[in-house]
């Protein structure tokens, strides 16, 4: 499946570039990814739309009645299922990525959300990356190339 995603955002790394899933579907086909792989990568994306267009994307200093923005002082506690599937590693990515200011509370929920939808278990680094870069690529967000560069550090996987 990742492979597929890593094929999406290199050809359609704007996401409002990309067709409608069915088409998309069709055309991964066309491209010569095995069916499974298809399926998955199709839900997947379902899943990341869902989850990241149909949810507020709230900036820090921003506050209304319904949102308060995550303290200084708050603390993510992972489940038991989010530390199994996504390890120590992973776990310590995505915290080397909120102190660097680089995933917001709201990105890293939508991060978690599809790493725990995703077939693989546990998540591999690597896999989890694309997962970031999927996120980005959902919100219409670039990352700075220095987080780009940490992101896309797999030649093997992403060219650009």
């Amino acid at each position: 499946m990742f492979e597929v995603l890593v094929f999406v955002y290199e050809n359609y790394w704007h996401g409002d570039a990309c067709p409608e899933l069915h088409q998309l579907g069709r055309k991964l086909s066309a491209v010569g990814f095995e069916a499974d792989d298809i399926t998955q990568a199709l839900q997947w994306l379902d899943g990341l739309n869902i989850a990241s267009h149909h949810t507020e994307l709230i900036d820090i200093g921003q506050s209304s009645p319904e949102h308060h923005p995550e303290s200084a002082h708050s603390l993510r506690v992972y489940s038991v299922a989010e530390q199994d599937r996504l390890g120590a590693a992973c776990l310590g990515f995505i915290r080397f990525l909120e102190t660097a200011d680089v995933l917001s509370p709201h990105m890293r929920e939508i991060v978690l959300d599809r790493a725990m939808a995703a077939a693989t278990q546990p998540i591999d680094l690597d896999d989890l990356k694309i997962i970031v870069l999927m996120v980005y690529w959902s919100v219409g967000l670039e990352p700075d190339a220095l987080v780009l560069d940490e992101l896309c550090d797999d030649a093997d996987r992403v060219a650009h």
